[in-house]
């Protein structure tokens, strides 16, 4: 009995150092063929978004323009320009952000855009 409570404690301490909202929330980029700012972005800040505190707080997942919203996922509305980032929520649309103007200001429009629309909360230096 004792050996199966340390196991269940164990097994406790385990998943309580699992970020509850990690599955909850995806950032959606709509892009589309050709288009100058999602390269940039692409090459700005692709390769580190996955390693911040923002991808893991919201992965990314990728769409097309002619495509439609991704299998699952509502938009609020029709998706006119490329970049969109759309955050979603159980597959419904909670807020978005249009266009890209360059890393120097995507980091810390996109910590204030989560910390407004979800319980993000970005390091303070």
């Amino acid at each position: 009995m004792f050996r199966r409570l340390i196991i269940a404690a164990a097994g406790l301490g385990l998943m309580l150092t699992v970020p509850a909202f990690a599955a909850d929330f995806r950032l959606i980029m709509v892009e589309q063929p050709g288009c100058t700012y999602c390269a940039m972005w692409d090459h700005e800040i692709g390769p580190a978004y996955p390693n911040t505190a923002e991808g893991r707080f919201a992965p990314l997942e990728r769409a097309q323009l002619r495509d439609g919203a991704p299998q699952g996922v509502t938009y609020d509305r029709r998706v006119l320009l490329t970049p969109t980032f759309i955050l979603v929520r159980d597959g419904s649309e909670i807020a978005r952000m249009e266009g890209y103007v360059g890393e120097d200001f995507f980091w810390p429009v996109y910590a204030r855009f989560l910390e407004q629309h979800t319980d993000f909360q970005s390091a303070k230096f």
